[in-house]
């Protein structure tokens, strides 16, 4: 997606609006002398394109990637709102129960079982986004899942009981998952080589204001003394759906996609969409590189579906993007996301507790916004490890403090305000660019279904250590392990950053094609950085 040299596609042919059609490369073999000339003219182009130049051709990419990617500002907001209202007064007073020493409480039988309905919803929202955008594409599995999420709304604002509550958050949670999976393949797919590190981190960046959203709504409403404390939030969950549906109706379709389906004259109307034509760009050879690296994907394997991800050097890819996603689990999050909850339990009260939560969600925001200016400087894998590294650091402090006996409300403090540190740090490092690597590792045939499964195994460890281990750690009617917690996430996130040292490859400056064939090469993770291609060589193969 880059500007090359124009030249007409030899056999070139004429669809009946009289434009020049690039339908017939999907019926040449790889070895095509004027498929391979298209696809090396592009990924030349790919490489000298720089950012700005990408920003004035590309803008519609941006624009529309932005738009799309928006669906999980919605998913931010909604995930942090039912973890948050386990510390809320009048939430605990509807669903809870009256405790002789700590007032009303959700129990913690039922704050995990709501937080492991959430991850089973959201693993039934992922696992059919996979399927469905495969056979329809991104625009029509948006839409449908915006018009199921109104509905579902209403389950929950209205619920009378805590049992309904888990009904709903069931139903909700499956849009949820649609989302989460979406915007990153999206991003991926419609931007160019120079933009789609910004464009797949910015995910990231949605979910931070979703989440600065949600702290902003509880922590104006925490004392307001009746249901609509909790009601209102919910309900604000309404103003999303109708814009963004209207977003991904008028969206173009991902190329990528496209070209999967055989459409590839659409896909070429498609990358016309997607940015300015006037800046003389050769779609023709655009649309090559994306079919040669189609094909040279289907020689290895021709399937679609999730079975095909653990085939052939698939399997690969897909320890490293589910492995990329899981320390969002291993890393703390659990224990540093559910600060206001966990801010109470050091003896906070509820109000500064949701006042702290909602200044570090704002320095969750700048931090994404400040790794933007590294991003195209530094490695995904350098900033990964260097992130990951300072948040097991800050758990081992967080632990240390929690340790110390005779607890006081300073070491309260000290071990509340290293959560928000450790927000800034993640929002910095980990958080964004883990979008980027899932984003990018996944074979194009097998893009969607690559983040569907990394993010599935982000929910399953949501289940088993956000939604099991981490209410029983730190709820008073239970363990009441307070900021002793941190032990356990530091042992996990040790152990992560170690996988990471030996397992998480380069794919900064890698087009999509040339990731396919470091993977077949068996390139070791630590040397994808440095591995010199031969293009002609490789193009000679086929």
């Amino acid at each position: 997606m880059a500007e090359p040299t124009k030249a007409p596609p030899a056999a070139a042919q004429v669809d009946e609006k009289g434009d020049i059609s690039v339908q017939h490369y999907d019926n040449v073999d790889i070895s095509n002398k004027a498929l391979n000339e298209g696809a090396k003219q592009a990924t030349a182009a790919e490489h000298n394109l720089t950012f700005l130049q990408a920003i004035k051709t590309y803008r519609r990419a941006a624009i529309w990637s932005v738009l799309i990617s928006t669906t999980v500002i919605m998913e931010g907001y909604d995930v942090t709102l039912l973890g948050s209202f386990f510390g809320y007064p009048e939430f605990q007073k509807k669903y809870g129960y009256l405790t002789e020493k700590d007032g009303y409480q959700i129990s913690a039988n039922w704050m995990s079982n709501l937080n492991v309905i959430a991850a089973v919803g959201n693993i039934i929202g992922a696992l059919l986004n996979g399927y469905l955008t495969a056979k329809f594409g991104h625009r029509i599995v948006l839409i449908a899942s915006l018009a199921l999420l109104t509905g579902f709304i209403f389950i929950v604002f209205f619920a009378q009981s805590i049992e309904i509550m888990f009904v709903g958050t069931l139903f909700c949670n499956i849009p949820w998952g649609v989302f989460a999976t979406s915007g990153p393949a999206y991003a991926a797919e419609v931007a160019p080589l120079a933009l789609r590190g910004y464009l797949t981190a910015y995910v990231n960046l949605c979910w931070c204001i979703g989440q600065f959203i949600s702290a902003g709504v509880l922590k104006g409403l925490v004392d307001v003394p009746n249901k609509w404390s909790y009601k209102v939030p919910f309900a604000i969950q309404w103003v999303w759906p109708i814009p963004l549906a209207i977003f991904a109706y008028m969206a173009p379709e991902s190329p990528w996609f496209l070209v999967r389906v055989g459409k590839l004259d659409e896909a070429k109307k498609s990358l016309m969409r997607l940015s300015q034509p006037e800046h003389d760009i050769d779609y023709d050879a655009h649309i090559a590189l994306m079919v040669h690296t189609n094909k040279l994907e289907k020689e290895e394997r021709k399937g679609v579906n999730y079975y095909d991800a653990f085939r052939g050097t698939n399997r690969r890819r897909t320890e490293i993007a589910c492995m990329a996603f899981l320390p969002q689990i291993t890393n703390g999050g659990a224990l540093c996301y559910s600060g206001s909850f966990f801010f109470q339990q050091t003896g906070i009260n509820a109000s500064t507790s949701y006042g702290i939560a909602l200044g570090g969600t704002g320095i969750a925001f700048v931090g994404t916004i400040i790794s933007w200016f590294y991003l195209s400087r530094w490695g995904r894998r350098t900033i990964w490890f260097t992130g990951f590294s300072f948040l097991v650091v800050i758990l081992f402090l967080i632990g240390v403090l929690a340790s110390v006996p005779n607890q006081t409300k300073a070491l309260a403090w000290g071990q509340s305000l290293l959560t928000v540190v450790w927000l800034g740090a993640y929002s910095m490092s980990v958080g964004p660019i883990v979008y980027t690597i899932v984003a990018e590792i996944g074979s194009t045939r097998l893009r969607t279904q690559t983040v569907v499964l990394a993010r599935s195994t982000y929910y399953v460890g949501n289940i088993i250590c956000g939604g099991l281990i981490q209410p029983r750690l730190l709820s008073p009617t239970f363990w009441d392990a307070k900021g002793k917690t941190a032990w356990f996430w530091f042992v996990l996130a040790f152990f992560t950053n170690v996988w990471g040292y030996y397992r998480l490859p380069e794919t900064k400056d890698r087009t999509f094609e040339e990731l396919d064939i470091l993977f077949q090469k068996g390139v070791p993770a630590r040397e994808f950085a440095s591995y010199q291609i031969d293009r002609d060589e490789e193009f000679s193969q086929h």
